[in-house]
């Protein structure tokens, strides 16, 4: 039965409150391994005596062993960050689940690895079934889907990549096999390279009952390589993470074949400008090998149109009978459609799912979330045909841990290998109605099962729904809105006869806060950029010790070589003229995720806020006052 969670009790807290519960589990967790470990064979003969344990050498192994993790410690304690807290609002990081934790590390000294099922007899199960809710919240077919956990986002997208390349180049293939090409027959090139996944995945089933679906893939991609630019380009919004550049480059795609996708206003990509791009490239007869939707952007937050680009993909399908793969990335925001779904998993219905918010106590009067394209977005994910998601980032479950999920697990054959002496292929999980070789059939090799229990855990603990994760996630929601409130509405800080103002990017699509400090009266865009650039130097590990900042966040440029012309649209908001957007190029700001669980009180944010006006006015008083002392110097020079 499905019950609410409390929030409070999840997490380990920014003072450790829940430190007793910590420590039993933990030392249940060492204590239940050093008894299996005895327990093993109990006629065995213990083989470090007493007597060894006496020995000189012995005692000094020991001490120096305390003495590596005393400055290991000391090391962690003296330049690590303090995600905990509230008063770090900066990267997707905050604390993390102690349900997590604690399989982590029961699992760690059991040491499974991942890669073989005869060296994780547990935790592959855990995987697979962690892979399952992962498919099952994406709103796939759970009997049809296939998920599993990486080490993060990056080889999540690899490996979406990875799959529409290989997928791509199957049709090819089949038309130069001669057992096969009759399966192809009368299809031109162009149209070969434009299939629906669907319709290849059926022919690969094809290829199966003749027993030559081996030969075939052999001259695929993966077995003959790519020839330049031969399956088309590959198109990505402007807001897009870095690991597309590298996938093109690793997989042997080539960055050129990349189009970059324009983003408006919300840094959500340009709808119209994407659609014109992709009726280009279908008028020119040039192929699509995919396109990405951003669930998530790493600078902003911002969810990109999923369904819109759903309805694209259709409309080329009848219009130009043309299709193409579609990978959600959703490292940063996967989770959040854990939000949308009822007890059994079912995505809601707009109204009924506000209501719900508002009788759970989720999202508050007065914070309009989410907003109806979001919603569609959402809703739209089932029909990606790959999404990345990371559990170690809304999750809430600690490094590392990325996924990633398939709408057809048929797609697996297209990128596995078997190798005899390391895989017993019956001991293998089933996904849908076929064993799947974990290790052989993933971009990794070796990885560690104690990541899919913790991963398995938090899912067990914590569902995948509006009771579960809703109501983790949904704290953060509600204090970003809080929070963007308070900038868009601020009174200006005064410093010395100096005003500075403070204003957001935009409303967030989830909990990404992005704003900027100005001196009122001061049009220059570069002075702009070199304040806030302070003001994170006084807010980060950059200026000293992360533990004693009374504020932490990060930070980003927006630039005219990454994201076009879209970051003049605040510029000019915040009062800067277009010439001084085309002479800098770029827009500094400072980048808040708000995760913490621990500020949706609005009591509580209030005199959060209240002390982060007054972290403020002091770090703007110590720039000013550094500017006084410079600008003395120079006139005593």
């Amino acid at each position: 039965m499905n019950k609410d969670v409390n929030v409070d009790a999840l997490f380990l807290g920014p003072k450790s409150e829940n430190r007793v519960f910590y420590k039993e589990m933990m030392e249940y967790a060492i204590t239940e391994h050093m008894h299996w470990r005895s327990g093993f064979h109990p006629e065995d003969s213990a083989l470090v005596t007493p007597h060894c344990q006496y020995q000189p050498d012995f005692r000094d192994t020991l001490y120096r062993t305390e003495d590596i993790l005393r400055d290991l410690s000391s090391r962690l304690k003296t330049k690590s960050v303090p995600w905990f807290s509230p008063r770090y609002l900066g990267h997707m990081n905050a604390d993390t689940l102690m349900v997590s934790h604690l399989a982590y590390v029961m699992t760690m000294m059991y040491n499974q690895n991942n890669c073989a099922v005869e060296a994780s007899p547990v935790t592959t199960d855990l995987e697979l079934e962690a892979g399952r809710d992962l498919c099952q919240m994406f709103g796939y077919d759970v009997g049809k889907s296939w998920g599993h956990i990486t080490s993060g986002g990056t080889v999540a997208n690899y490996e979406g990549i990875w799959v529409a390349r290989n997928l791509k180049s199957m049709p090819l293939a089949m038309a130069h096999h001669d057992e096969a090409k009759d399966l192809v027959a009368g299809l031109t090139e162009q149209q070969l390279l434009n299939m629906k996944s669907s319709d290849v995945l059926d022919l690969t089933d094809e290829l199966k009952k003749r027993g030559i679906f081996e030969q075939v893939r052999e001259l695929s991609a993966r077995g003959v390589g790519v020839e330049p630019g031969k399956l088309g380009k590959f198109l990505v919004p402007r807001s897009k993470h870095y690991s597309w550049m590298k996938a093109m480059d690793i997989l042997g795609l080539g960055q050129e074949h990349i189009v970059p996708l324009d983003v408006d206003s919300n840094y959500r990509t340009d709808v119209e400008k994407m659609r014109e791009t992709t009726f280009r490239l279908m008028e020119e007869g040039t192929p699509i090998l995919g396109m990405v939707s951003v669930v998530g952007t790493t600078e902003e937050g911002s969810v990109d149109a999923v369904h819109e680009v759903v309805k694209l993909r259709q409309e080329c399908e009848e219009k130009y009978g043309s299709s193409f793969y579609i990978h959600v990335d959703a490292a940063y925001g996967g989770y959040v459609r854990s939000m949308f779904l009822d007890e059994e998993s079912q995505f809601m219905d707009y109204d009924a799912l506000v209501d719900s918010y508002r009788s759970k106590e989720i999202i508050p009067e007065g914070v309009v979330w989410p907003k109806r394209d979001v919603y569609d977005a959402f809703q739209a994910m089932s029909e990606a045909d790959s999404i990345t998601v990371d559990p170690h980032k809304v999750g809430y479950i600690p490094y590392s841990a990325g996924a990633i999920a398939m709408k057809d697990s048929r797609i697996v054959d297209l990128i596995s290998y078997h190798a005899a002496y390391v895989f017993e292929e019956s001991d293998e999980q089933d996904v849908g109605d076929k064993p799947v070789m974990l290790g052989s059939s993933i971009m990794e090799g070796s990885k560690a099962g104690s990541t899919a229990a913790a991963v398995w855990a938090a899912h067990r603990l914590v569902p995948l729904n509006i009771s579960g994760y809703g109501h983790v996630i949904g704290r953060g929601i509600v204090t970003a809105d809080w929070f963007t409130n308070k900038l868009a509405t601020a009174e200006p800080f005064v410093v010395q006869g100096r005003s500075f103002e403070v204003r957001p990017l935009m409303h967030p699509d989830f909990h990404m806060v992005n704003f900027t400090f100005k001196e009122l009266g001061n049009d220059s865009l570069a002075d702009h950029n070199s304040l806030n650039q302070r003001v994170y130097e006084r807010c980060s590990y950059a200026s000293g010790r992360a533990y004693s900042k009374d504020f932490l966040t990060s930070s980003t440029s927006l630039t005219v070589d990454e994201y076009g012309d879209t970051p003049s649209i605040y510029v000019r908001e915040r009062g800067f003229d277009v010439q001084e957007w085309e002479t800098e190029g770029s827009v500094y700001i400072l980048r808040s995720a708000v995760m913490t669980t621990f500020l949706r009180d609005e009591v509580r944010f209030s005199q959060y806020w209240n002390n982060l006006r007054d972290i403020f006015t002091q770090i703007l008083t110590e720039i000013v006052d550094e500017e006084n002392k410079k600008s003395l110097s120079h006139s005593a020079a």
